[in-house]
């Protein structure tokens, strides 16, 4: 598997070193829950942080995905900021669900997930081009799943495009007219061997599908390090 930059390596990079451990700070002294995004977006190093992210024209757009990416960029590094990437063979069993094993508690408790390039797609603003997902950022949380989708990301271009969703597993989810879950609606998808993420809840159904994979394949010790990406073949 090629190695790529993650969208934490991109976008956080110059801030990081500095930046998180004051916010970890702050919100210590607080007794704020990293965990609740609300009480985190009060905190005034993340203010701070977030004022540098979005650019002054565009301060009344876009500040909610700002928001979603900081949040989960920040646990993602407090958590150990672990990383992995999935092989294709790997990606297309989680797909079909033949990998969706139980909830495992040693999966960390924020991380990021990488799929092959191109393989995954999703309408994220209606009657706009598809757009190829490059990973998931998951979060486990008191009430389910937090997920974090990159869309988009692509050296040639500036920046990338974010969907959230967040809440418990659904149970026996399923797509209206009876298509399985990530079935292709691009056309020719299917004779390409891609596939689609429909919804919210789809969403959540692929972050949680990673979770007991994730946890099968952390190393139990710290030879990983910070920043490495750990392949899933």
């Amino acid at each position: 598997m090629s190695s790529r930059p993650t969208p934490f390596d991109l976008v956080f990079a110059g801030l990081v070193d500095e930046r998180f451990p004051a916010i970890r700070e702050s919100l210590e002294a607080a007794g704020t829950d990293p965990g609740d995004r609300d009480a985190f977006l009060l905190d005034r190093e993340v203010v701070g942080v977030l004022r540098e992210l979005v650019p002054d024209e565009g301060a009344g757009e876009g500040v909610t995905e700002h928001v979603a990416l900081l949040h989960h960029a920040y646990l993602f590094w407090a958590h150990g900021r672990w990383s992995f990437s999935l092989s294709a063979p790997r990606a297309r069993t989680l797909l079909a669900g033949r990998e969706s094993g139980p909830d495992v508690p040693e999966a960390p408790a924020e991380y990021f997930v990488q799929f092959p390039e191109r393989l995954v797609w999703a309408e994220l603003i209606p009657d706009q081009p598809h757009e190829p997902l490059d990973g998931l950022f998951v979060g486990s949380r008191r009430s389910g799943w937090s997920v974090l989708g990159i869309f988009g990301l692509h050296p040639a271009r500036a920046g990338f495009t974010v969907a959230s969703a967040a809440g418990p597993r659904a149970d026996r989810l399923a797509r209206e007219g009876g298509a399985p879950l990530f079935a292709p609606v691009l056309p020719g998808g299917e004779a390409a061997g891609l596939h689609s993420i429909v919804g919210q809840q789809e969403l959540v159904e692929l972050a949680a599908r990673t979770t007991a994979l994730v946890a099968s394949s952390r190393p139990r010790s710290s030879a990983a390090g910070p920043g490495k990406v750990i392949a899933i073949a």
